[in-house]
């Protein structure tokens, strides 16, 4: 443990009682019509952060029904566009003024750092403000080559009403990157956070409100996948189911949206891989590889999870990432010095240590780390940076997602060598590539199989820039024009032009 470092417990004020969540439906908080409530005990604390209450029927139901009453209402969905971009803006500015005290419950809930966590709040911002401008910017086609006496128009309306369901691993963030465009576009909602995070969704709603917009537009049901997932996902009055999740949830959502042939956005799991070439700037590389597997403890859809590397490199540059990864600060989420915090779950982190375990019984060695990791003072679940190589591509490890600050080594010769081993698993979320080449990085690019490629550089994104995957990634996309389009339906309008213009159909005989 001393090769680490470690940030012990510090002496930040902790709550002095749980936030208490309740449902936002047509307007109004709600408890539930049962007295029913969940708590989340905080995975590097120990101590109930919040105590929410707990949806089930009854409550999801009402949910969907406000939703539709507002989009029917026209309240929302036919109003000028100026007018949803100036509640959307409203909204931006008062996230921005709420920094601390959504990181602060963000922490404590998911376990990530508090420096983090108050980026991804303020990061929000800008994509309810990006957002807020495809309000206003959207638009459709028209068609004035028919003919004389016809005129096409294809418009673009919203799609109804979008039931939002999402993680645990950036509730906030992840929010921020379908609420919005949804609301954008003119769609109302019904938003299901994680029940392990609920709470900074619920405040948001409260923001929601305070901005101005109209009852119904936004509801909130908090709660467990039974009934209220299964629910949201089903049921014939919504419209369009928007998902962020593990692979395996996110085939079940198809499969119950399917009965009513409902559109579906699914952004999924990811086994992303870095390909490395010796011509690189190496010491970038290995900076932004320790980065991509230690950022959210690993937690993370788009983390950097496998390393290929040209065999030229192997040793060296594993040994670099090893000398890096002992200088990442894991701990107190609490102290602004800590970069990495807790496992969400003691579930969870089993969970990844199996998937280690497994790894080094079938040959791999651990270049680094491969078990639990005790911080000073906390109760919490860590686990240790681990780094393993050895790895061959047939194993679990090297094809599927550990959600863990693990990350599994491979070399290759050839380039055709490398995307075949990039391209070896059933998801195709996110790639990189790292050379001074630009011919090498595009041939790589062009043929590597993910939603995101970056060159020589690890998970960087903008609002402007779509993201999602292929294969079992997940299917549609978010932010970017064409995320926004995802909450549009395009209708064509055909228009006859004068009177009498049409041949009758009809003839007489």
């Amino acid at each position: 443990m001393t090769e680490l470092t470690l940030i012990p417990a510090s002496d930040a004020a902790l709550p002095a009682e749980p936030r208490r969540g309740r449902h936002l439906i047509g307007g109004a908080w709600r408890d539930s019509a049962d007295g029913a409530t969940f708590e989340r005990i905080s995975p590097s604390h120990g101590i109930v952060v919040s105590r929410s209450a707990q949806a089930g029927e009854a409550e999801t139901l009402a949910a969907i029904a406000a939703a539709r009453a507002a989009f029917d209402s026209g309240a929302w969905s036919r109003i000028p566009a100026r007018a949803r971009a100036a509640v959307l803006l409203k909204v931006a500015d008062l996230i921005e003024a709420e920094v601390e005290r959504f990181a602060l419950i963000e922490t404590l809930e998911s376990g990530k750092p508090i420096t983090q966590a108050r980026a991804e709040i303020a990061g929000a911002a800008d994509l309810w403000r990006y957002a807020a401008m495809l309000a206003r910017s959207t638009h459709g086609d028209s068609h004035n080559t028919l003919g004389e006496d016809i005129l096409g128009v294809v418009l673009k309306e919203p799609v109804g009403v979008v039931s939002i369901i999402t993680p645990w691993n950036f509730p906030f963030w992840i929010l921020s990157q379908k609420l919005p465009f949804a609301l954008a576009a003119g769609c109302t909602c019904v938003v299901k956070p994680s029940e392990m995070t609920p709470s900074t969704t619920v405040m948001l709603g409260e923001l929601l409100l305070e901005a101005g917009l109209p009852e119904g537009v936004a509801n909130i049901v908090l709660g467990f996948g039974q009934p209220v997932g299964s629910l949201m996902a089903s049921h014939p009055d919504v419209d369009m189911v928007s998902f962020t999740g593990s692979t395996a949830v996110g085939k079940a959502i198809a499969a119950a949206a399917s009965a009513t042939l409902k559109k579906v956005a699914l952004e999924l799991g990811g086994k992303n891989p870095q390909v490395i070439f010796p011509d690189a700037d190496l010491e970038d590389a290995a900076d932004a590889v320790t980065f991509g597997t230690c950022f959210n403890a690993g937690q993370c859809c788009n983390s950097g999870s496998r390393i290929i590397l040209h065999q030229d490199i192997a040793e060296a540059f594993t040994a670099r990432v090893v000398e890096l990864s002992r200088k990442v600060a894991f701990g107190d989420p609490l102290d602004p010095r800590s970069q990495v915090g807790a496992i969400v779950t003691p579930q969870h982190r089993q969970r990844i240590d199996g998937y280690v375990q497994d790894a080094l019984a079938e040959g791999a060695t651990a270049s680094l780390g491969g078990g639990g990791l005790e911080i000073p003072g906390l109760p919490g679940d860590f686990y240790q940076p681990t780094v393993l190589t050895g790895i061959r591509p047939d194993m679990a490890i090297a094809r599927e997602e550990v959600f863990g600050p693990v990350l599994s080594v491979l070399t290759f010769r050839t380039l055709d060598e490398a995307v075949a081993l990039a391209n070896h698993a059933h998801y195709g979320l996110s790639a990189g590539v790292w050379s001074e080449n630009v011919h090498t990085c595009l041939a790589f690019a062009r043929r590597a199989q993910a939603g995101t490629v970056w060159t020589n550089t690890w998970m960087d994104g903008f609002p402007e820039l779509t993201f999602g995957g292929v294969k079992q990634s997940g299917q549609g996309r978010e932010i970017g024009r064409h995320g926004f389009d995802e909450f549009l339906e395009v209708k064509s309008l055909v228009m006859r032009v004068g009177r009498g213009t049409r041949a009758p159909w009809v003839k007489a005989v």
